[in-house]
């Protein structure tokens, strides 16, 4: 049986330790590998380097993750681990849209940069944390 409380805790730390893996990456590529930072007219090198990197950041820190969630059940399940899944992605979603589109900041996106020229790496950054569940549930 899902413990809904439980699967919001390993989901939110890990959306906040995959943002900044992210983040340190790109800072890393500033500081230590010289890259340009963002301006007014582009993200920047040091960021643009990073998006290949997203997908696989997301694979294996949500998969260590649902698979702590799935690991705390008492009986998990495929469906679960599906259910989970649907719902991780889903919420990301719409943080996504709200922390990276519609809240202002200085690494904010438009719509369009986010969605239509943040392709492939966008989608497979959802598959992935669709699938961190299923693969938990694969190794526990």
């Amino acid at each position: 049986m899902q413990d809904f409380s439980m699967s919001m805790l390993w989901f939110c730390v890990c959306y906040v330790l995959v943002t900044v893996v992210g983040i340190l990456h790109t800072v890393f590529n500033i500081y230590v590998l010289h890259m340009k930072p963002m301006d007014d007219k582009s993200m920047g090198e040091a960021y643009e380097n990073t998006k290949p990197w997203h997908p696989l950041y997301n694979i294996v820190l949500f998969s260590v993750f649902g698979y702590l969630y799935m690991n705390g059940l008492a009986t998990p399940t495929i469906n679960e681990a599906l259910i989970t899944g649907l719902i991780w992605a889903g919420i990301c979603i719409v943080f996504d849209v709200f922390g990276w589109v519609v809240i202002k900041h200085p690494w904010s996106l438009s719509f369009k940069e986010f969605y239509v020229d943040y392709q492939p790496w966008i989608t497979l950054i959802y598959i992935a944390i669709f699938l961190g569940p299923v693969v938990g549930f694969v190794f526990c």
